[in-house]
């Protein structure tokens, strides 16, 4: 017995000496560290992120709308955008913005959705390497090419390498502070029970939902690999996890989105799960598989998320016609609205993270405001000519839905102005602002002065004679001419069919003197309220060509419009 109290004393020193260096554990200090280096880390996401944004999206835009034709293409586009523009958030923003614009089909977009899973490796593998220690140097370089460039292009480049200098300095002070927890037992061990796949697959969907970057959760892994603090199958669980909860981000964005967001997303979430529980049952010959490729624990990590995202896009690939049967099932998609309906079809508010999807959509919005004033306008001769009180009513409540759609448009454009955009950009959204004000001016004129003149044929009891209506006829028929013309220009961004709108001015002028012959002539016709038929007949045409007026400036917008 006293052979065994001795034994137990014997362990005393040593359990103090493990209390005192837990209690010794400088936990502000790491936690700072953590927080402070992911901070780091995640800001340096957003610089970088936004410069290839800003650089690279426009022709990034235009190449994923050529080309999307099938499935494979779509992937193999949607994995290089996402590579170059490093966010696969974006990628799915603007697959949204061409199912909303009529240019992909949702089948279409699952195979760039799914390819941008694979884009978004590129990341791993940067971080993979080990440059932390030239971390400072990289943001100085960012920093002063930022600062002394004055090209707008390349200051972006700038922008985008202090970016991922603040991405290497923030994994650098996220392995300094872990340092003292080598060492920490109860880290350790709990870092040993994170070897179970299905804790570690939820640690790390619930941090990247909490941080919403799944690139953030990638980077910690690696930073805690290369120090082997953690397993490389507890490590491939955690990114596992993390491509499940960067899911969340992609659901917030469709609040308040149109359908085909959420259908989109819904996509993006079917994939990623049904991928990571897939790969969840096949950790362990995964992990043996890397490890054969080389020893290093962080390279490891980013090459096990580069195979079983590769891995997933080429098994699902083949299934997107289910997928998009399935997707359609849970979210069908409503019926079109009227075209005359003022609530905005293109635009929202998830599309000011891009910019330039932000503005080529708001010019289909205005494309479509343009399109309800030329229905309105073509109601125009007739009611004005000959309608009644209740005819009149209705032709001025069209320009009420015009007016409507007008003000979501300007206050969209006014939330885009409001951003860091290129001066390409600013002069896209300069002309598009001036287009759709001379678009609402055409709608204003309508009703405010041409209803206004079809109300005094009928207070006044004048009748416009068949001879007089009929030599209108060619100036109204123009004044539609020349607003369809213009506002498909718009549509195509064809400057050769603007100039065209811009050239009628001729054919305009010389048909407005042909009518002003006419009335001259009718002047002295033998008929009752003469001169008050006359002044009405006239202030028609003033405002025709009133009309036309705002039409060839929308047509010299068009002309100028900044292409590329």
């Amino acid at each position: 017995m006293l052979k065994a109290d001795v034994t137990i004393f014997s362990e005393i020193p040593h359990m103090s000496t493990l209390a005192q260096s837990q209690t010794d554990l400088p936990v502000f200090t790491i936690a700072v560290g953590l927080i402070g280096g992911l901070s780091l880390f995640l800001y340096g996401m957003d610089r970088m992120t936004g410069a290839l944004r800003k650089a690279a999206g426009e022709s990034m835009r235009t190449l994923l709308g050529k080309l999307t034709t099938n499935r494979f293409t779509g992937a193999g586009v949607g994995a290089f955008v996402t590579a170059v523009i490093q966010s696969s958030s974006v990628t799915t923003v603007l697959v949204v913005g061409f199912i909303s614009a009529g240019l992909l089909t949702m089948r279409q977009s699952i195979g760039v959705i799914m390819g941008a899973n694979v884009g978004t490796t590129v990341t791993a593998q940067i971080i993979a390497f080990k440059v932390t220690s030239y971390a400072l140097l990289i943001v100085a370089a960012g920093f002063w090419m930022r600062f002394l460039m004055r090209n707008d292009r390349l200051k972006q480049v700038g922008q985008m390498i202090l970016g991922l200098g603040l991405i290497f300095l923030g994994m650098h002070l996220m392995s300094e502070a872990t340092g003292p927890l080598r060492s920490y037992e109860p880290f350790i061990a709990s870092m040993g029970r994170m070897s179970h796949p299905g804790l570690a697959l939820l640690a790390g969907a619930v941090f990247t939902a909490i941080v919403q970057s799944s690139s953030a959760t990638t980077g910690i892994v690696i930073v805690l690999a290369a120090q082997r603090l953690i397993g490389l199958d507890a490590g491939i669980a955690i990114i596992l996890g993390a491509n499940i909860g960067t899911c969340v981000t992609a659901m917030l964005a469709t609040i308040g989105a149109p359908r085909s967001a959420l259908q989109a997303a819904l996509v993006h979430v079917l994939f990623n799960v049904a991928g990571a529980l897939l790969w969840l049952l096949l950790i362990d010959p995964l992990a043996e598989a890397v490890r054969q490729v080389g020893p290093d624990p962080a390279r490891q990590v980013a090459n096990a998320h580069t195979v079983f995202n590769i891995a997933n896009t080429a098994l699902f690939i083949w299934f997107t016609g289910p997928i998009a049967m399935l997707i359609e099932r849970i979210v069908p998609r409503k019926a079109e609205p009227p075209p005359d309906t003022p609530k905005p079809r293109y635009i929202n508010d998830m599309y000011l993270d891009t910019p330039g999807v932000g503005l080529d959509n708001a010019r289909l919005e205005i494309v479509r405001l343009g399109e309800m004033t030329s229905r309105q306008l073509r109601n125009t001769p007739r009611t004005v000519l000959h309608g009644n009180a209740d005819a009149l009513r209705k032709l001025a409540q069209m320009d009420d839905r015009i007016d409507a759609l007008y003000e979501s448009i300007i206050a969209f454009l006014g939330k885009l102005s409001r951003l860091d955009l290129s001066k390409k950009q600013t002069k896209r959204l300069n002309a598009l602002m001036a287009v759709a004000n001379h678009v609402e001016n055409i709608g204003d004129s309508i009703e405010t002065n041409l209803v206004a003149l079809g109300q005094q044929r009928l207070n006044a009891g004048v009748h416009v004679s068949g001879e007089t209506e009929r030599a209108m006829q060619p100036l109204f028929a123009l004044t539609v001419e020349a607003l369809d013309d213009a506002v498909r220009a718009l549509a195509d961004r064809d400057a050769g069919r603007a100039a065209a709108v811009t050239a009628m001015k001729g054919r305009v002028n010389g048909t407005t003197e042909k009518l002003y012959d006419h009335l001259g002539r009718r002047l002295t016709a033998d008929a009752p309220n003469r001169v008050i038929t006359f002044k009405l007949e006239n202030d028609i045409i003033e405002q025709l060509k009133r009309v036309y007026y705002f039409t060839k400036r929308i047509a010299r917008e068009v002309e100028n419009y900044p292409q590329g």
